[in-house]
C-alpha cells in the first residue's frame, strides 16, 4: 500500500491546529463572579487588594500613568471610567476603574478587585493586605 505523500495530508488538521494556537496568544479575562437574577447595580461581594509604590508611573490601561494617592482600582468586570462604590463594614469609598485586574489566578480565589493604596487605606489597615468588600456600581 503506498502511502500518501506529505503534501496530501487532509487540510483540515491544519486548519484545526491554526485555530487551536490562534487561542493562546492573549489571556482573556477571568469570568465574572456570579450575578444571574441580581439587577445591574446588585453589589459584588468578594476580596479586594491593594498596589501601591512598586507600580507608580507605570502605565494602566486607560494609558494613564499609575497614582497610589489616587482613590482608583483595577477591576475586569466593570468597564474603564466606571465609578464604584466599595463598603468594607462600616466603611466605604468610591473609586473609579482605570486598570484591568486582578490576576486571574486570584480571582479564581475570590479576589473581584485591586484598589490603589489610599482607597484601601480608606477601608482597612494596609498591613492586613486583603479586606473582604462589597462592590456596587454608581451611575
Amino acid at each position: 500500500m503506498k502511502s500518501l505523500p506529505r503534501s496530501g495530508r487532509p487540510a483540515g488538521l491544519a486548519v484545526l491546529l491554526g485555530i487551536l494556537l490562534a487561542g493562546c496568544g492573549t489571556p482573556s479575562p477571568p469570568a465574572a463572579p456570579s450575578r444571574q437574577g441580581l439587577p445591574a447595580r446588585a453589589p459584588v461581594t468578594g476580596w479586594a487588594s491593594w498596589y501601591g509604590h512598586e507600580l507608580a508611573g507605570r502605565p494602566m490601561a486607560n494609558g494613564r500613568p499609575f497614582d497610589p494617592t489616587k482613590l482608583t482600582c483595577a477591576s475586569w468586570f466593570y468597564p474603564l471610567g466606571t465609578r464604584l462604590r466599595v463598603t468594607a463594614g462600616t466603611r466605604s469609598v468610591v473609586v473609579t476603574v482605570t486598570d484591568r485586574g486582578p490576576a486571574t489566578p486570584l480571582v479564581r480565589q475570590g479576589r473581584i478587585i485591586d484598589l490603589s493604596r489610599a482607597a484601601f487605606s480608606r477601608l482597612a489597615p494596609l498591613r492586613q493586605g486583603l479586606v473582604r468588600v462589597h462592590v456596587t456600581r454608581l451611575r
